[in-house]
């Protein structure tokens, strides 16, 4: 069982920044593949980025070069730093755990990009 807790979002303007981080407990966080997911309002929830164990990464096409994902596997949180953000970045993000078949959420954090 994996317990995650989400934190960093709020309202930033166009072209600002902001760094979400994702707390876990619970479990051996080293072997899951963490990642970040976000939905908007009316939208399917859809994979942001991803870092495996072994801190290989990917990222929606979206957000390429704009979005950073990273892991402290001793601290045990995964971390994703955002930057020129734009509307249409605006949604709720949620951490997630994954090992296999098993799925762990966050409740989710809310970010909002508008001026």
């Amino acid at each position: 069982q994996v317990q995650l807790v989400e934190s960093g979002g709020g309202l930033v303007q166009p072209g600002g920044s902001l760094r979400l981080s994702c707390a876990a407990s619970g479990t051996r966080f080293v072997i899951y593949t963490m990642g970040w997911y976000r939905q908007a309002p009316g939208n399917q929830r859809e994979l942001v980025a991803r870092i495996t164990n072994s801190g290989n990464t990917n990222y929606a096409d979206s957000v390429k070069g704009r979005f950073t994902i990273s892991r402290d596997n001793a601290k045990k949180m995964v971390n994703l730093q955002m930057n020129s953000l734009k509307p249409e970045d605006t949604a709720v993000y949620y951490c997630n755990a994954n090992l296999g078949n098993r799925d762990y959420w966050g409740q989710g954090t809310q970010v909002t990009v508008s001026s």
